[in-house]
């Protein structure tokens, strides 16, 4: 498989799949982390956020509710740093009883943004 992506097993009320990182962050807005746990996830965000490109930063529209309701980004399996990462952020999630489920997929959608370690899609299911 040439993709991998961490998600919530269960859509949310916009009928979407959170990914790691809003599943995680959602918890530090809602309060829910220890202040060790709140200072890893900004400090882990900051890593992240250096390693790898902003897809709404060259295309605004990426993830767009109107646009692109659906839009999901996904690592490239050959991405091996950034998906370490992102399990360590599915740790977390698992210390706080956040279910998150890892799928790969060779081909997960309508691809909307690509580089050399991401792809941000629009699902088969969506389209």
């Amino acid at each position: 498989m040439d993709f991998v992506r961490f998600h919530a097993p269960h859509a949310n009320g916009r009928g979407t799949f959170p990914g790691v990182f809003a599943l995680a962050n959602g918890l530090r807005a809602d309060g829910l982390l220890s202040d060790s746990d709140a200072a890893w996830l900004l400090n882990a965000n900051a890593r992240a956020t250096a390693a790898y490109a902003d897809p709404s930063v060259t295309h605004p529209d990426v993830y767009d509710r109107e646009i692109n309701p659906a839009a999901e980004a996904w690592f490239r399996t050959t991405a091996t740093h950034l998906i370490d990462m992102a399990r360590d952020y599915v740790a977390l999630l698992g210390r706080h009883s956040v279910e998150c489920v890892e799928t790969h997929s060779d081909g997960p959608g309508r691809v909307l943004y690509s580089d050399d370690v991401q792809i941000v899609v629009v699902p088969h299911s969506a389209s």
